[in-house]
């Protein structure tokens, strides 16, 4: 299936792996064929809400037994990305405690006064004050940061405002618009890359959305595979200037390829 040797790999997490909280047919044995030899791989996710130590608890929960360090979240990306912007900068964000962590753990101060950037990821719970602050924040000069792009977000009851749709109001009150790290960004996949010393040529995206994963993953140079158990369904792939490398109905079709 191949067109060439794949020798490490990065998987979205949400619509590949697991299905609100439950495991996708075939995510436990592919992350356990990785582990067992030794093949380096990340999985990565927009979800800037939880740390990677939270994440890992969630994974083991619904039976994928994860490392900690084998997690990458567009927080982390945006911290490190801040870090060799600004090294030992500034910054008041908006987000819980995956951004905040993140960023305290890239050297970063969290401040309320003249900050370098306003850093705006993911949160169950978006104050009106914190958003006032952000603006004003911004309009002072702060420069303004976004985790990801993604307008909303999947909850049991229905779609929630996420980051993107959060980011735009923003917009609209200072005219500024924000750099979104996360994914499509391929600079999150290269931070990726960097993290487990892997080459974009022997390297695999695994994905459940075109306009993310997949996008993302042929601007970072790698082979991607499109899985049908998320949000794309097979016949939307045509609506798109862009095709996957594979299209898979399910994680399950690629533990042989480990």
């Amino acid at each position: 299936m191949p067109e060439r040797v794949i020798e490490s790999w990065l998987t979205d997490m949400d619509g590949v792996l697991v299905h609100e909280g439950t495991a996708l047919p075939g995510a436990s044995e592919f992350v356990k064929a990785l582990r067992e030899k030794d093949r380096p791989f990340l999985i990565l996710t927009n979800n800037s809400i939880f740390t990677a130590r939270d994440l890992r608890a969630r994974l083991a929960t619904s039976g994928i037994d994860v490392p900690e360090e084998s997690i990458w979240t567009s927080a982390l990306a945006t911290a490190q990305f801040l870090k060799d912007q600004i090294p030992g900068g500034s910054a008041y964000p908006i987000g819980e405690a995956g951004l905040t962590t993140a960023l305290y753990e890239a050297g970063y101060t969290l401040t309320e006064s003249d900050p370098d950037y306003v850093v705006l990821g993911e949160t169950r719970t978006y104050s009106f004050e914190a958003i006032t602050k952000a603006i004003r924040l911004i309009l002072g000069g702060s420069r303004f940061i976004c985790t990801n792009p993604d307008t909303t977000g999947p909850s049991k009851e229905g779609p929630l405002p996420a980051t993107g749709s959060v980011a735009a109001m923003i917009t609209a009150a200072t005219g500024r618009k924000p750099y979104f790290v996360g994914k499509p960004n391929p600079m999150m996949f290269r931070s990726a890359l960097n993290r487990i010393d892997a080459h974009s040529e022997v390297t695999a995206m695994i994905g459940d959305r075109m306009d993310t994963d997949v996008v993302a993953g042929i601007e970072a140079g790698l082979q991607t595979f499109l899985v049908l158990t998320g949000s794309t369904r097979a016949g939307d792939v045509e609506k798109y200037p862009f095709r996957p490398s594979h299209v898979v109905d399910s994680i399950a079709d690629l533990v042989d390829l480990v």
